[in-house]
């Protein structure tokens, strides 16, 4: 049995560092192209998001970490919207759709959510899993920095702020 679980912990670690050398193989990739259905039945796209520094977060209200970090990203994303700054929110598939719209309701999100019912677009963005994930998005569409786990918010706002600066 402990070998299995090494096994299963080995296989799921190789995983991981497949998927992101997937998007960072030779630096930035252009982001996958996808349309996020948003809590109000609206739809945007990835090449919505052009023009624009965008961190795409995929979370659960499950998830106890995306929970804790959704405080930071709110405060990230008044501190930089008013300068080009975005936040796409994507609730995972298996995820109420009523829980997330009561979460972002209840915790006043200011920025945009999605629903992925189909699992589509977390699988477009590299078979996303594991909860909080979060790609940044230069101003030409390109996937710059994948963050598994709560992102270091110093290390992030600095990237921001490069990726900001760059026309």
């Amino acid at each position: 049995m402990a070998v299995n679980m090494k096994w299963a912990v080995g296989a799921a670690a190789a995983a991981v560092v497949a998927a992101g050398a997937f998007f960072f193989v030779g630096g930035a990739t252009a982001a996958p192209d996808t349309t996020f259905v948003l809590l109000d039945g609206s739809k945007k796209s990835t090449a919505d998001l052009k023009g624009k520094v965008t961190l795409v977060n995929f979370w659960a209200t499950s998830c106890v970490t995306c929970v804790a970090e959704m405080p930071k990203m709110i405060s990230t994303f008044n501190e930089y919207h008013g300068k080009g700054y975005e936040h796409m929110a994507v609730a995972m598939s298996y995820d109420p759709p009523s829980y997330v719209v009561n979460y972002a309701q209840t915790r006043k999100l200011p920025f945009e959510v999605a629903i992925d019912n189909t699992g589509a677009v977390a699988k477009a963005w590299g078979e996303v899993q594991l909860t909080p994930t979060s790609y940044l998005v230069n101003k030409k569409g390109e996937i710059v920095k994948r963050y598994v786990g709560e992102p270091n918010f110093a290390e992030l706002h600095a990237l921001i702020e490069k990726l900001l600066a760059e026309s």
